[in-house]
Formats: structure tokens, C-alpha cells, sequence
């Protein structure tokens, strides 16, 4: 049996509001990728700030860094988060009646994987340069894939637990676990020198316009 709100009919309230939010982040993300394409002064003075502030700190401590470094390599890793998309949706599968769900949420991760390959193709940022790094990283800078796959990942399993009518634990447990997990994904990034914060930042705000459009999708189409 699905929720109702899974089953909510063409341009309703959910839907609607849906759409206002992806309209709204797609709006903040275009205008911060458009000041970084431009390289734009202020923004690029206070990454740079940042990111020397931070890989001090990284420097000075070898132990915490190498914390950071499992954090970000093997936990909140995008291949580690596809694959957990990838178990839900073989989940979904099982339970028979969820399969459009189930193509909806592996459709949705690997779009973003598009759509942050072609940015950071198209925007071709360079990275954060370091005498002393504490670690590396492949492709341009902006924006951060890392980021971005981890709202996705995150944003979309959070909505599903909230849509399949999990128990207020659970939603809870769910919301606080994503929101660690997003926020952390992205300050290691930072401390770890390989994306400057306005990076981070674009992934978060074009993940997030990435999953809103994903519901409401959801909302108006599933059949």
C-alpha cells in the first residue's frame, strides 16, 4: 500500500509547492554558477581566504585530517552513496508495485551525475593549488560532486521515508543523518583543500533544485 502522498493528483498543492522550491534554488545556483563562471572578485577573495584559514588547520593536524579522509573517501564517498540508492531501489523492486519509484531514483542519481560532469566541463574551474597538499582530486572544481551527490542521495531517501510513512523516529533519525551527512560531506571538502567553498556551496544549491524537480516529477507523473 502507498501514502496518499504518493499518489497525489496533477498540479497539487505538493506539486505546486514542489516546483515554487526548484524554481527558487535553480534561481541561487544559476546566479552562483554565473559568478563563478565570471570569476567574480568578491567571491573568489573569500574562497581564497577560507580555504588558506582551513588548509592551515588540515596542516597542523595530521591526526584529524586523516579522519576527514576516511570521512570523505569511503562513507560519504559518491560511489558509497549511489550504491545505497542502489540497494533502495532494488528494495523497491521487490516490493513489486514501487518499480516506478524505483527507476525514478536511479534515473535521478545518475542525472546528477550528468548534470555535475557537464558543469564542471563547461565552468572548468581549477582547483585549489597547494605547496603542502593533504590530499588530491580529480576534474574541475565547481561544482563539487561530492556535495551535490550527497543532497541528491540524501534528499531524495529522506522524502521517500517521509512518503512511505515512517514512524516520527525514523523521519527524525533520517533528517539529523542527512543533515550531518550533506553538511559534513561538504566541510571536508574544504579542510581537505580539494574545492574552494563557494564549490560546495553550488553543489548544495544544485542538489537541492535537483531533488525538488525530482518530486515534483514524482508527484505529477507516477502512475
Amino acid at each position: 500500500m502507498h501514502p496518499p502522498s504518493l499518489h497525489a493528483p496533477p498540479r497539487s498543492p505538493a506539486h505546486r509547492s514542489a516546483l515554487r522550491c526548484a524554481c527558487l534554488l535553480a534561481l541561487c545556483s544559476g546566479l552562483l554558477t554565473a559568478l563563478v563562471a565570471v570569476r567574480w572578485h568578491p567571491l573568489t577573495g573569500a574562497d581564497r581566504d577560507i580555504a588558506r584559514t582551513t588548509h592551515r588547520w588540515a596542516v597542523g593536524d595530521p591526526g584529524l585530517t586523516h579522519v576527514v579522509r576516511i570521512l570523505t573517501d569511503w562513507v560519504w564517498d559518491p560511489t558509497t552513496l549511489r550504491l545505497l540508492c542502489a540497494v533502495v531501489a532494488l528494495w523497491l523492486l521487490w516490493r513489486r508495485a514501487a518499480w516506478w519509484t524505483a527507476v525514478w531514483l536511479v534515473t535521478v542519481t545518475a542525472l546528477a551525475t550528468v548534470v555535475q560532469q557537464a558543469l564542471k566541463a563547461a565552468v572548468d574551474r581549477p582547483r585549489p593549488v597547494w605547496r603542502d597538499p593533504v590530499d588530491s582530486a580529480h576534474y574541475a572544481a565547481y561544482p563539487s560532486g561530492h556535495a551535490m551527490t550527497a543532497t541528491v542521495v540524501c534528499g531524495l531517501l529522506v522524502w521517500l521515508v517521509h512518503a512511505y510513512g515512517a514512524g516520527p523516529g525514523l523521519r527524525r533519525t533520517a533528517v539529523g543523518v542527512a543533515v550531518v551527512s550533506v553538511a559534513g560531506v561538504g566541510a571536508t571538502r574544504v579542510w581537505l583543500g580539494v574545492h574552494w567553498p563557494s564549490d560546495v556551496l553550488g553543489g548544495w544549491l544544485l542538489g537541492a533544485a535537483l531533488v525538488a524537480v525530482a518530486v515534483a516529477a514524482h508527484l505529477r507523473w507516477r502512475p
